[in-house]
């Protein structure tokens, strides 16, 4: 028996994000990426602020989706979230992409 293709999804992330949206946020994306299982998931946070509380919530997400056979791409995140991410130590964890450089492929 073949294995079904996998495909990709996308996804926004708006902020702010508060840490009580933390539950809901996972709820909501765990179903999506369950739902579709999909392959590779690239999550839009370009209005996102670049705080804590936010990179706690995408790394949730990318453990959540990493369950599922899933990576999760950051899609146009902001020089101060990068930055953020990389002070954590989390650059290998939150893998970023453009919507341009995703438009080549």
């Amino acid at each position: 028996m073949e294995a079904e293709p996998r495909g990709t999804i996308g996804f926004s992330v708006e902020g702010p994000i508060r840490r009580d949206d933390l539950p809901g946020l996972g709820a909501r994306v765990c179903a999506l990426l369950t739902e579709g299982r999909p392959e590779i998931a690239f999550c839009e946070v370009s209005t996102v602020e670049p705080d804590a509380v936010t990179v706690e919530a995408l790394s949730r997400l990318q453990l959540a989706a990493r369950r599922v056979g899933c990576t999760v791409y950051l899609e146009n995140a902001s020089h101060d979230l990068l930055l953020l991410v990389a002070f954590m130590g989390l650059a290998d964890v939150l893998p970023t992409t453009s919507s341009s450089d995703r438009a080549k492929d």
